[in-house]
C-alpha cells in the first residue's frame, strides 16, 4: 500500500473508495478469541452469536473473511486520507453498475470480458518476437523501458495485469498480443493497453490503423474497451498521461449509458 506519495485518478480513486465499502458491507465480522482448555490453548472465532474451531471448514472461511476485511479496511483508510488531501469532501456513495462486456472472438463464439476471461489469459505468452532481455520487472522481461514504466504503474495502482497474453479476435487467423490485458475488479471487466514506443516510424502508425480496426470488428470501444499509449525517442512516456488514460477509460465505461450496463449507477 505504498500510495502516499502515488497519484490516483480522481474517477478512479472515488471507485475503489466505493468497491471497499460495498465488499465491507458484505463481509462478515470476525474477531478471534484465545483461551485456555484443559491446559490446551485455542483459537475460536466469533461471528456474531457462533463460535468456530479455527480448523474446522467454516473456521478457515471466516478467518480468510477476517483477513479480507482487515486489508479491505487498510485500503480503505489509505484511500479516503488521499482523497481529503486532495478532495476535501469524501465522495458520494454509489453501486457500480454490473459490467456485461464481450469480446467476439469469432463468428460464432463471444468471450465476456470479466474475471473469469482474465484467468484463462496466459501471462507474457508472445514468443514470437525476441525480447532484448534490458528491462526486468517482478520476473518479467518487458521489451522497452516505457513497458516496464507501465508494468510498475499498473502495479502499484493494484491492478491485475497480464502482459503480451494470447487473446483471440474475430477476423484474425492468428492470435494477438496486447501489450497488457488489465482486470479492474472494482468492475469486474477487462481493459486492452497497447503502447507504441516508435511513432515517428512509419510502420507503427499503420499499424495502430489496422489494431484500431481489428479491435472494433471484435466489439471493443476505442479509448473505452481498448486504449493506446505513444512516446518517441525524444519524447519519453510521461506516467501521468497513462493516468489519464486509465481514468477516462473507467470513467467511460461508468457513465457511458452503453447497452452492456444492466443497471443505472445510483
Amino acid at each position: 500500500m505504498e500510495y502516499l506519495d502515488k497519484y490516483i485518478p480522481k474517477e478512479y480513486l472515488a471507485l475503489k473508495i466505493n468497491y471497499c465499502k460495498t465488499q465491507l458491507q458484505n463481509l462478515p465480522k470476525v474477531t478471534m478469541h484465545e483461551n485456555t482448555v484443559n491446559g490446551t490453548r485455542k483459537t475460536r472465532l466469533m461471528v456474531d452469536d457462533h463460535r468456530y474451531n479455527l480448523n474446522s471448514a467454516n473456521g478457515k472461511k471466516y478467518y480468510n473473511a477476517m483477513l479480507r476485511r482487515n486489508d479491505l479496511e487498510k485500503q480503505l483508510k489509505v484511500y479516503e486520507a488521499i482523497w481529503e488531501y486532495h478532495y476535501g469532501t469524501p465522495p458520494a456513495f454509489y453501486i457500480p453498475p454490473k459490467i456485461i462486456k464481450t469480446l467476439k472472438i469469432n463468428d460464432s463464439e463471444n468471450a465476456v470480458l470479466d474475471k473469469s476471461f482474465f484467468d484463462s489469459l496466459k501471462n507474457d505468452a508472445n514468443s514470437k518476437y525476441p525480447k532484448p532481455m534490458l528491462y526486468p520487472f517482478n520476473g518479467i522481461q518487458y521489451r522497452s523501458a516505457a513497458e516496464r514504466d507501465i508494468g510498475i504503474f499498473y502495479t502499484e495502482m493494484g491492478i491485475p495485469f497480464k502482459y503480451e497474453p494470447e487473446v483471440y479476435l474475430k477476423g484474425m487467423t492468428k492470435p494477438a498480443y496486447p501489450d497488457f490485458v488489465l482486470y479492474i475488479p472494482e468492475l469486474d471487466t477487462c481493459k486492452f493497453h497497447e503502447h507504441y514506443g516508435l511513432m515517428n516510424l512509419s510502420n507503427y502508425v499503420r499499424d495502430i490503423k489496422i489494431k484500431c480496426g481489428t479491435y472494433s470488428d471484435a466489439g471493443l470501444l476505442i479509448d473505452q474497451d481498448v486504449y493506446f499509449t505513444y512516446n518517441t525517442e525524444g519524447c519519453p512516456l510521461d506516467i501521468r498521461y497513462l493516468a489519464a488514460k486509465l481514468n477516462a477509460s473507467v470513467f467511460g465505461t461508468l457513465t457511458g449509458g452503453n447497452e452492456w450496463i444492466q443497471n443505472e449507477t445510483l
